[in-house]
């Protein structure tokens, strides 16, 4: 099983818990996501589904999304430089803080 998992990792790719986990061993590091795309994967889970508050349409500064998202204030866990990249909180923090409310959010 070990020796698997060590393949898998020599190779430059390990799949964890259904996560896939790359090393980009050759210095390239892939493109930023769309801010839409991190909302939807990371934000989305809980932010407009009644476990975190609704945060779209609120304009939020986006001073103070980028603090929330790597500071992890109170429940909300703090996300790595790894999880969402600078440019990524620089693209989701601005998008956020101009977002319409969505009517299917809903939440504290």
């Amino acid at each position: 099983m070990i020796y698997k998992i060590l393949a898998a990792g020599a190779l430059g790719g390990l799949c964890i818990g259904g996560v896939a986990l790359m090393s980009y061993q050759s210095g390239e590091t892939p493109a930023p996501r769309p801010p839409e795309q991190v909302y939807a994967e990371t934000c989305g889970y809980c932010h407009g589904k009644n476990v975190g508050p609704v945060i779209r349409g609120r304009n939020l500064p986006a001073a103070t999304i980028k603090s929330f998202v790597r500071m992890g204030p109170n429940a909300m866990p703090a996300f790595r430089q790894t999880e969402i990249t600078d440019d990524e909180l620089d693209a989701l923090a601005t998008w956020l803080q101009h977002s319409e409310a969505d009517p299917e959010e809903h939440g504290q």
